[in-house]
């Protein structure tokens, strides 16, 4: 099992249903930043989740998950200030609120073994 492609898939998929689900919602001015700023966290997650697979040292590759655990987290917050704000339909939005759980969790444990490999 190649840990780096599922979670380049993960991370990729994860952005695209963030996408899918926001992107048909009406206009306003409140979810119009929040969308924008969703969409650009969620999509820096797997950008940047690609960018630690290539790393060309390992410093390299923990500063790029160090960026991807902080996009994580915000996208975390992202999709609570959403459901607070009830934008979406709480059923479509459950699935993705567990996916990014499980992604913050995952990638934070993926920081702390690399930071011990720096030591």
């Amino acid at each position: 099992m190649d840990f780096n492609q599922i979670f380049r898939d993960r991370t990729k998929s994860f952005s695209i249903s963030i996408i899918k689900l926001l992107s048909p919602l009406s206009y306003s001015d409140a979810l119009s930043i929040i969308r924008k700023q969703i969409i650009r966290s969620s999509t820096s997650v797997a950008a940047n989740y690609r960018a630690v697979a290539r790393a060309r040292s390992d410093k390299e590759r923990f500063a790029k998950i160090c960026i991807v655990v902080e996009e994580i987290d915000e996208t975390q917050l992202w999709l609570e200030v959403i459901e607070e704000l009830q934008y979406v339909n709480l059923d479509e939005l459950s699935p993705l609120k567990l996916e990014c759980d499980e992604l913050v969790k995952v990638m934070t444990t993926y920081k702390f073994k690399l930071s011990q490999n720096l030591k």
